[in-house]
């Protein structure tokens, strides 16, 4: 199936507004199923949520952060990569920063800021921290913890061309607009599994990605 899930109005409300929602309906309490594999994340699509089940027991969990990065401009914008062709994982893709997390990193967000650094060279002076959003599971075994920022412009990045091949930016507005969020399927030993795409420009977001930009739009769009 492709095309939109469904007919809605995108969200209006202002780049303060969307802060200030943020701020109320997110924390940074860590989900025990970050590193729990006898606890699968629920992803509200039947055959992934099966299909995560079946990853639980035949792979070990592997923790990872992201930093969603919402730019404070007048208009706000979402700071994404496009991963480098090279790499052994999600080759090309269309991603948030972010990666593995380290024993070393003292939380999921550190690591997700971490990572942002290492990256792409975005600076935590900039970056202002707001909560985490749900866990999101991953068909690599990945438990992926999205960390939402407020992002202060003016900052320079510095491309890790390792990792990354290019940083840009997409409006929040576009992200946050239902009317952009297709639904596609795919066969997954005998599962039918769905899972979201956001085409923008010659941008391919989807996957995770956009499951991701999903959750982000139910969490803090709708009422």
């Amino acid at each position: 199936m492709n095309g939109p899930l469904l007919k809605a109005e995108p969200a209006a409300f202002s780049s303060a507004e969307f802060f200030d929602r943020a701020r109320a309906r997110l924390r940074f309490d860590v989900p025990p199923a970050l590193t729990d594999a006898d606890m699968v994340p629920p992803s509200g699509d039947r055959g992934t949520d099966r299909m995560l089940a079946i990853l639980a027991r035949e792979q070990p969990v592997r923790p990872a952060a992201v930093l969603i990065a919402v730019v404070d401009h007048a208009q706000p914008t979402v700071l994404l990569t496009q991963r480098a062709a090279n790499l052994n994982d999600h080759a090309g893709q269309i991603s948030f920063p972010g990666g593995k997390i380290d024993p070393a990193d003292a939380s999921p967000l550190d690591a997700a800021l971490r990572e942002a650094w290492e990256e792409i060279g975005l600076a935590r002076e900039f970056i202002d921290p707001i909560g985490y959003l749900d866990l999101y599971g991953t068909s690599f075994g990945f438990r992926i913890l999205p960390a939402v920022a407020r992002v202060r412009p003016g900052f320079t990045l510095r491309i890790n061309q390792a990792e990354v091949d290019d940083a840009f930016e997409v409006p929040l507005s576009f992200l946050m607009d239902p009317g952009n969020h297709q639904m596609h399927s795919k066969e997954f030993r005998g599962i039918v599994r769905s899972y979201y795409a956001m085409p923008f420009a010659d941008r391919y977001i989807w996957g995770a990605t956009a499951g991701i930009l999903r959750v982000l739009y139910e969490r803090i769009c709708l009422p």
